[in-house]
């Protein structure tokens, strides 16, 4: 029989390789587009996002194991987080493989990020379980491709918020350049989601391929604004530049009481409000916690009258993205 001191020993060496080997992880939910800009600004939310098991095994390759919370394919290659994560390790000469487990806590199609949570969340975690040798930018970039599985394009707009935290523009796609943008300290998003599904793929392919000049003109003055206001922590700015003149006058047509839900949610005080994503979700940024309160009850008094179910977030922003949980 090993003395107790042995013992221990013993133990604290397993508990330290399972930590080496195993990771656990909070992918948050996303915020794209952020009104006037389209596939191009992002933020994270931090109260809603996916929980993740990341583990490094023996056998090659990637494997989906277990998923909780939603009805999601395990077979890699038709899952965006075993999509994601094969195109990272495409790029090392790792000796290991891994499996994923994912609670599932974001609704898939509700335009706050569902597969970009858990395509960034896998690169993520295996990109810290090989001793970190990429970069941001490099998951950002894998994670793409598990958006490409989901929505037929990558883009960068969910995953790039999810790994660098707080917000951020997606400058070019060729080549990839992604910029962290101040976040105001008091800036809080409230998010309601009508529980009606609006598939990705379906909300591009109503979006015209050419806009007029003039409303061009106006969206990059927003964009620029909305921008200025963040960095110079001027909310009212961040308010005026909060007008989507290419977008969403198409799209909210996919969402039930779009108009009602945004008029209430400014006349209870919310600096701007607009489509999360490609929807159904809508969200309004707002000054402070209470103020982002006020703006939740307007928001659930629309959907109570025209009697659709809904869920509700209030979240601050998500600065760091992605973190480590117990």
């Amino acid at each position: 029989m090993l003395p107790p001191l042995a013992y221990l020993q013993i133990l604290l060496e397993l508990e330290i390789i399972k930590i080496m080997n195993e990771i656990k992880i909070f992918a948050p939910a996303t915020i794209a587009n952020v009104s006037c800009g389209f596939d191009v600004l992002g933020l994270a939310l931090d109260t809603v996002g996916d929980e993740m098991i990341i583990r490094k095994v023996k056998q090659k390759g990637v494997r989906i194991t277990k998923i909780i919370g939603q009805d999601l394919p395990l077979e890699t290659h038709n899952n965006v987080a075993g999509v994601a994560a094969l195109a990272l390790l495409a790029e090392t000469a790792s000796e290991f493989g891994f499996e994923i487990e994912i609670d599932k806590r974001i609704k898939p199609g509700s335009g706050i990020g569902s597969s970009a949570a858990s395509s960034a969340g896998a690169v993520w975690a295996i990109n810290e379980l090989l001793g970190k040798p990429f970069s941001n930018l490099d998951l950002v970039r894998f994670a793409m491709e598990g958006e490409r599985l989901a929505t037929g394009v990558a883009h960068a707009d969910n995953v790039a918020p999810a790994l660098f935290g707080g917000f951020t523009l997606v400058r070019s796609y060729e080549p990839l350049d992604i910029v962290s943008i101040h976040t105001p300290n008091e800036l809080f998003a409230t998010v309601i989601h009508p529980q009606i599904e609006v598939k990705t793929s379906d909300a591009r392919n109503i979006l015209k391929t050419t806009v007029p000049l003039k409303d061009a003109i106006k969206q990059w003055g927003n964009v620029g604004g909305l921008i200025s206001g963040l960095y110079t922590e001027d909310y009212e700015l961040i308010g005026r530049s909060f007008e989507d003149y290419i977008i969403e006058p198409i799209r909210s047509i996919l969402i039930p009481a779009f108009d009602a839900v945004k008029k209430q949610s400014l006349r209870a005080g919310a600096l701007g409000c607009g489509i999360s994503g490609s929807g159904p979700s809508i969200f309004a940024l707002c000054k402070g916690e209470e103020s982002a309160l006020k703006v939740a009850e307007a928001m659930k008094l629309v959907y109570n009258k025209v009697g659709i179910d809904y869920d509700i977030h209030v979240s601050k922003v998500n600065k760091k993205g992605i973190k480590i949980i117990n």
